[in-house]
């Protein structure tokens, strides 16, 4: 078998280098060798890993222009998901943060044992898998988990903390005619087996911060807050807490005794539930509207510090509705961390 060509890609201003195989994308190449590029969808769609090729020859495979533009890609932006080396490479990255480049992980597959599937709603159902090995990650990444023989890959976050590396816990919104969420609903039980790759991921929770945190998030974007704020509170860390959840209705929300209880271990903590539907119950007295108007009702009423750090994961919808009110509530955009939760492409 001939040797696999190999070349360098430099990533600036960073001043980071890695190798690279012919027929490798970029990002891949860094997921291998634990180099942490920002990074959404990995498929093209999604902008974040948006960089500039300044030198070497590169091949880009199909991308969509909402992504980037044909006006982009002559000024020689490049998505690294979709960018393949044919040379050395000096790469200007356009997004990007020290900090995650500081806790970079290699991706692996890990062979996995489904444990449980339980119901937490009437469309959010709780996976358990035990992996083979240990599946080092930070807390509010995510991974690939695949299905044996039916060709389904789809992406979740780790709703555990990071301290429990093989009982893996995922939340996941069971969509009426999603090919994984038929398989879940149908047919996976306790004993199959699956695969898991990863992790993935940029909206982790920076650690060594006494500043207010805010979390926000709404449907299977629990999983990340949640393990972010297990995360916290097994550190020891105290800094105040603001947890934004949107659901539709009561039946919609769940977990809420486990995040008042880690909430009861800090010491200024506010878990603050948002209902939306059209019919309401009559005995709710919490919060009513969307989650982003009522971030921006709480930012009014309690400043942020400077330091302040938020972490948002859920639909894009929300997301890109709760991102501006952070921002004008006192969020610097350095210091927002979000997971938009798009719609399976494969």
């Amino acid at each position: 078998m001939p040797d696999k060509v190999t070349h360098t890609v430099r990533f600036e201003p960073v001043g980071v280098e890695m190798e690279i195989e012919e027929g490798e994308t970029v990002l891949n190449a860094a997921f291998r060798q634990g180099v942490t590029l920002m990074h959404g969808c990995k498929e093209g769609q999604c902008a974040a890993c948006k960089s500039v090729l300044r030198e070497g020859d590169i091949e880009m495979m199909k991308y969509s222009t909402f992504a980037l533009s044909d006006a982009e890609r002559e000024q020689d932006k490049i998505l690294l998901c979709r960018t393949q080396a044919y040379s050395d490479l000096v790469v200007e990255l356009l997004n990007y943060d020290e900090y995650l480049l500081s806790r970079s992980i290699p991706v692996r597959s890990y062979a996995g044992t489904i444990r449980a599937v339980e119901s937490l709603t009437h469309d959010i159902r709780q996976l358990k898998i035990e992996t083979a090995q240990p599946l080092k990650f930070w807390a509010g990444q995510y991974v690939d988990i695949t299905i044996p023989d039916t060709g389904v890959t789809r992406s979740f976050s780790m709703a555990n903390p990071p301290s429990v590396q093989r009982q893996l816990e995922f939340i996941i919104k069971v969509y009426p005619q999603g090919a994984f969420s038929s398989l879940l609903r149908d047919k996976l039980r306790a004993g199959d087996e699956i695969t898991v790759t990863g992790p993935y991921g940029t909206c982790l929770r920076h650690e060594g911060r006494d500043s207010t945190m805010v979390l926000a998030g709404g449907g299977s974007g629990m999983a990340p807050l949640l393990s972010i704020l297990t995360d916290l509170v097994e550190s020891g860390e105290q800094r105040p807490v603001r947890f934004f959840y949107g659901a539709r209705t009561k039946r919609d929300l769940f977990m809420v005794e486990r995040i008042e209880e880690l909430g009861s271990r800090l010491h200024d903590f506010r878990f603050i539930p948002v209902l939306s539907g059209p019919d309401i119950e009559a005995e709710w007295t919490g919060e009513t509207g969307f989650v982003h108007e009522i971030i921006r009702k709480h930012l009014q009423n309690e400043p942020l510090e400077a330091e302040a750090d938020a972490y948002s994961c859920g639909p894009p919808p929300m997301i890109d509705a709760v991102l501006p009110v952070l921002q004008m509530g006192g969020v610097e955009p350095e210091n927002i961390h979000f997971d938009k939760f798009t719609a399976a492409v494969r």
